[in-house]
């Protein structure tokens, strides 16, 4: 196996571009509340827009699913729908690209209507930590590896996403011992073993997972 330093060195050399570019379209979400995503050449899917919002609702979706299926419902569903459509019409879509939880997670992003202001106010705060404990306080579905994510989609660098790329990586590589479930204590044991990462790399824990993500699946998505 590859040292864990080697391997992100590699992947930075192969997709530091890609990496910057998505980076890029994340801090647009932060500072312009819009963004356009292009997955190509790793998805054969349309660039598409997304505010904060719709940004919060893929994280929902993506929760015990592939990122590539949800990246394909949120550019099927829109903006718009993710606001708009009834909790019917938002299961059929969900449910045509196989997700096991599909009227759960409709569910889900029916009730997170009610928290739109407050999902902008919380892209708009700059410490990512303090910020995700009131996301996984206040939004139904959201345990610390979606808050996570959603912070880091919508431009913080300070959070991890230990999610089963990112934890098996630092399982295999040694850094944190093998654990089934990952708990708070367990996430935040990963957490800080990804920063001493960073501070070796010179990386922010955005970019780092993105790296990360990208060694286990060979794409750079989100």
């Amino acid at each position: 196996m590859i040292p864990p330093k080697e391997s992100i060195e590699k992947a930075i050399l192969e997709v530091s571009d890609k990496v910057k570019e998505r980076i890029s379209q994340f801090k647009n979400l932060k500072e312009k509340g819009i963004t356009t995503f292009d997955f190509k050449p790793f998805l054969n899917i349309q660039p598409y827009q997304a505010d904060v919002f719709s940004e919060a609702c893929f994280c929902i979706l993506t929760a015990n699913f592939k990122a590539s299926s949800g990246i394909k419902i949120q550019a099927e569903v829109g903006i718009e729908g993710f606001k708009s459509y009834p909790l019917e019409k938002l299961y059929q879509i969900i449910s045509s690209h196989g997700h096991r939880f599909a009227v759960q997670r409709a569910e889900r992003i029916v009730l997170l209507r009610d928290l739109e202001d407050f999902l902008i106010d919380i892209a708009k705060e700059k410490d990512g930590k303090k910020v995700r404990e009131n996301l996984v306080k206040n939004v139904k579905g959201y345990g610390y590896k979606e808050a996570s994510h959603f912070l880091r989609n919508v431009g913080f660098d300070d959070v991890a996403i230990i999610d089963r790329h990112i934890s098996r990586f630092l399982f295999e590589s040694g850094l944190v011992s093998p654990r089934k479930t990952i708990t708070k204590k367990v996430y935040l044991e990963c957490e800080e073993a990804l920063e001493k990462i960073c501070q070796d790399l010179n990386l922010t824990q955005s970019e780092l997972d993105l790296y990360i993500f990208y060694i286990k699946t060979k794409k750079v998505l989100k």
